[in-house]
């Protein structure tokens, strides 16, 4: 009925359980149902997209404990009580700690449907009012974790926004260098998993004995020199995001064990034969076309559609230049204070350099070269070209991109005062606005 909104409905009385569940479900919504409190306590979670309908009379814990639990875990979540005892002091009781409507027994299906989808209706609006306000308030926490003013870093950004806080699975793809764990960790930073660990493992960098027990754990004895229980990785992120980096490199055989446990959401570790609950966002990262993978029967179909639920691709280095200038001396600074030097000044012709070179390693190489340049194993010249010839931009696109930065950079500095920055630059205005227009920029834009 609203898309998301699931309902929990906790219901000793089997006959009552089940004809509330058929009412839900026909009116469009998903519904789990529990026979005590205590069975759904495991259900209730921060930010969750559901509202609880529970019977006031259960075993165990009542309904008003049940109550008291859902708020302390959220106080935003909608909780609806049932009795069928007519107590108008219960239903004052309720209402006074939060419940968000009260029904009586015996009551028709029509009622509990209206009441349900009105709570329903709050708990989306809730939640999404609560997105909102999360995205405004990281905004400019993430432009620091991913510099840089390009149309296609900005592009990056504001995707991680809209898809930090959803549960969909991602895969990162990009060549290497290019910063696809950075991206992966901004998506858990950036969502209601935060609190939770973020879990990364190297798909291709682990033996495959070794990697069953790596990410799905043992227990002792389950195998030679195994003395003592290990957690893997999936169950160590429950509640957080499992980062699989490089998950091109997983053996088919290993691929298969991966699926079962993303599809039934349960882990067994090696040595037993319990099925232990995981609840885990999953990103994948892959320097590799998947979809190419799957067409020549590298990569299993069925992994590939689980995982690639949301796709981000991360542009390399040289498609967007004109943050060179700013990632380079932002290293440069982290290089000083690292190493306790002074940080040198980058020259008009080592800026020349950068701008031109064609960055194979990327935002990785980037670093590298600034760490070097600190500790003063460079040469006045960088010498980055050396080899690389073959991979080097055109000259006209060499001179536009040198360009472009340099325009940005200086009205940057005189914080989009265009009269400013084309006497800083030695141009005409006319000049100067032509260059602007060519390269559809805009002085505002810099204020």
């Amino acid at each position: 009925m609203l898309d998301g909104i699931k309902i929990l409905l906790i219901e000793d009385d089997a006959a009552v359980r089940i004809g509330s569940v058929q009412a839900l479900q026909l009116a469009g919504f998903p519904v789990e149902s529990f026979e005590s409190a205590e069975r759904a306590f495991a259900h209730i979670k921060p930010g969750m997209p559901a509202v609880v309908v529970s019977d006031v009379r259960l075993p165990g814990m009542d309904g008003l404990g049940l109550l008291r639990y859902a708020t302390e875990v959220e106080s935003e979540i909608p909780v609806i009580l049932v009795t069928g005892h007519g107590d108008i002091t219960m239903a004052v009781q309720a209402m006074r700690a939060g419940a968000y409507d009260f029904i009586e027994k015996p009551f028709a299906s029509e009622l509990l449907v209206e009441v349900v989808g009105r709570a329903a209706e709050k708990r989306r609006l809730t939640l999404e009012v609560a997105a909102l306000r999360n995205k405004l308030q990281n905004w400019f926490g993430i432009e620091a974790a991913l510099l840089g003013r390009s149309p296609l870093i900005e592009q990056v950004r504001r995707t991680i926004l809209d898809l930090a806080d959803t549960s969909a699975n991602v895969v990162i793809t990009g060549e290497t260098g290019t910063g696809k764990e950075l991206v992966a960790r901004s998506l858990h930073e950036h969502s209601s998993r935060r609190s939770a660990p973020f879990v990364a493992i190297n798909c291709g960098g682990l033996p495959e004995q070794l990697f069953e027990s790596e990410i799905f754990g043992h227990e002792p004895g389950a195998f030679t020199g195994a003395n003592k229980r290990r957690i893997g990785k999936v169950e160590w992120a429950t509640e957080g995001t499992l980062f699989l980096d490089e998950v091109e490199g997983l053996p088919m055989s290993l691929q298969v064990k991966l699926l079962r446990v993303l599809q039934e959401r349960k882990v067994e570790r090696l040595g037993s034969n319990e099925l232990i609950p995981v609840d885990c966002r999953v990103i994948a990262a892959s320097q590799e076309d998947l979809g190419e993978l799957v067409k020549q029967q590298r990569f299993r179909s069925d992994l590939y559609y689980r995982l690639n639920v949301a796709v981000m691709e991360l542009p390399p280095l040289r498609e967007r230049r004109e943050d060179i200038p700013i990632l380079f001396e932002h290293f440069v600074l982290d290089a000083a204070r690292r190493y306790n030097r002074e940080a040198p000044i980058v020259s008009s012709a080592q800026l020349s350099e950068l701008m031109m070179y064609s960055w194979p390693g990327n935002v990785r190489e980037l670093h590298n070269v600034a760490d070097r340049f600190v500790l003063g194993l460079l040469q006045a010249r960088f010498k980055l070209l050396k080899g690389t010839q073959s991979h080097a931009p055109t000259l006209p696109d060499q001179v536009a991109q040198f360009e472009r930065a340099l325009i940005e950079e200086v009205l940057r500095r005189h914080r989009g005062n265009a009269s400013a920055a084309s006497e800083a630059l030695g141009l005409p205005k006319k000049t100067f606005y032509d260059k602007l227009h060519r390269l559809n920029l805009t002085a505002e834009d810099f204020r």
